[in-house]
């Protein structure tokens, strides 16, 4: 399925705008105040939805795993101290919707998925270190909205996978999206051609979501066919917190939204013709052959006779042989553009 409808009428996929998502992750800081705000700058840039995380502490770590290099506490204790009251979904999503922009937040456990029903997603999204818990995919994917699923530390076989238990329950609305799980994802592995071994392998719509940091990656992830785009965002790089350090700020995300849609402008139908708008330059800026002396009337025309310059209008340097041994139909002045009129 190239092309996914979601309940806006928004159409994501081929020949489509791409559909821009900013994660606000634990960007929100434990404030619902933050939260909002957070919201209402992504509705300004104009981005098509803002994605909280819902997830919690109990349900998604056991306390006994140990703590990533990059942190200072055990993922447990970290997560205990991000993760956001699950009353904000009714909240925020009611404020996003004032606001004409879409919600969105990536359940971690089968009762953030209900409550995310409840509101009517849009859609659901899965984060690429869930994509081996098949039976919560299944649990999403059976509620019949659209699936998009990050594939970072993924391989072509759990990839698979994934999308099977969503077909299982006759759900082929699903959207990949290549990913990184590197915080921040250096440029050397961020791998965007494999967007086309996804689009390949499995006839999909395909996307980014973006670890790196600035957002010139994106941007040519457009250029390669992304049909989303998701991108951590945040009030402030300054502030303190697990997401805060890659994340891009607002006057950033304007930028970043505007030039993807100048890129997707940029990007064209493919079809090579002379535009309307190069006609000026098509009739001024090009050679045409134009006399190198004066001719008189009836004087055959030589080669040593005529230039090819500039402008364009008159008879195409490609067919200088054509005209070379024909006679002057009309008295020719130097630096004339020569026209088929003047000749017999």
């Amino acid at each position: 399925m190239e092309r996914i409808t979601l309940d806006n009428s928004r159409v994501i996929g081929k020949n489509e705008p791409s559909y821009i998502i900013v994660d606000v992750a634990a960007n929100h800081n434990g404030d619902l105040e933050t939260a909002k705000e957070l919201i209402r700058e992504a509705a300004i840039a104009g981005v098509d939805a803002v994605k909280f995380q819902t997830y919690e502490a109990d349900k998604l770590y056991s306390i006994k795993t140990p703590k990533f290099s990059r942190d200072s506490t055990k993922p447990y204790d970290l997560i205990k101290s991000v993760q956001h009251p699950r009353e904000w979904i009714q909240i925020l999503s009611e404020y996003a919707k004032k606001l004409n922009i879409q919600f969105l937040s990536s359940p971690f456990d089968y009762e953030a998925v209900d409550l995310l029903e409840a509101i009517n997603t849009p859609l659901y999204k899965v984060a690429s270190a869930e994509i081996v818990d098949l039976k919560l995919i299944k649990y999403m994917a059976q509620k019949g909205k659209p699936m998009i699923i990050s594939t970072g530390m993924c391989n072509i076989g759990e990839i698979e996978d994934a999308i099977e238990v969503c077909r299982e329950v006759n759900n082929n609305n699903i959207i990949l999206l290549q990913c990184n799980t590197v915080y921040p994802t250096p440029p050397n592995i961020v791998n965007l051609n494999a967007m086309d071994t996804l689009k390949t392998t499995f006839k999909l719509p395909v996307g980014f979501s973006d670890h790196t940091l600035g957002w010139h990656v994106p941007i040519a992830a457009i250029a390669k066919g992304a049909s989303v785009i998701e991108k951590h965002f945040t009030l402030s790089r300054n502030q303190l917190g697990p997401d805060h350090s890659f994340s891009i700020e607002p006057d950033e995300l304007i930028t970043m939204v505007n030039q993807i849609r100048d890129v997707e402008s940029a990007l064209g139908n493919g079809i090579k013709k002379v535009l309307p708008e190069e006609m000026e330059s098509y009739n001024y800026g090009r050679r045409s052959i134009i006399a190198g002396r004066n001719i008189q009337k009836g004087t055959i025309i030589t080669e040593e006779m005529l230039i090819i310059k500039r402008p364009g209008y008159g008879i195409k340097p490609k067919l200088m042989n054509i005209l070379i041994g024909s006679k002057a139909n009309v008295d020719i002045l130097e630096d004339d553009v020569i026209t088929w009129e003047m000749i017999f």
